[in-house]
């Protein structure tokens, strides 16, 4: 007994994920990159109390390719976190945005989370 009337639940393979919400699920994460981040940044501060040889060996580690990789990745996370969290503010003192508004906000946060990080390592 199939019941062709009832519509079916949309499947991961053919609903397609809006960008706000493909950007609630990275601001979150960026949330959680950047306080991992802040523990690389006590150990780097500990590394310096420790010593001459102890803080040699973890400014080797961070730049290493893996290191590099990682600053770039928090340095992204805090630029995009600063970024949607500042639009949040606008959102929240506009009362809402409209579809197109939310779209177009969530790219241009995304785009100027990216040129943010590649201005910073290109100055650095």
């Amino acid at each position: 007994m199939s019941n062709t009337e009832k519509p079916l639940s949309p499947h991961i393979s053919i609903y397609r994920w809006p960008i706000t919400m493909m950007l609630s699920i990275l601001h979150r994460g960026t949330g959680l990159a950047m306080a991992v981040g802040f523990l690389v940044l006590a150990a780097w501060l500990v590394s310096a109390a420790a010593g001459t040889v102890e803080y040699e060996e973890f400014a080797a580690l961070m730049s290493s390719l893996i290191g590099r990789l990682v600053l770039i990745g928090w340095s992204f996370a805090f630029f995009y976190h600063l970024g949607n969290g500042i639009r949040h503010l606008v959102w929240d003192a506009g009362r809402g945005f409209e579809k197109s508004q939310a779209n177009a906000s969530a790219w241009f946060v995304l785009i100027a989370a990216t040129v943010a990080t590649v201005v910073f390592w290109v100055l650095l």
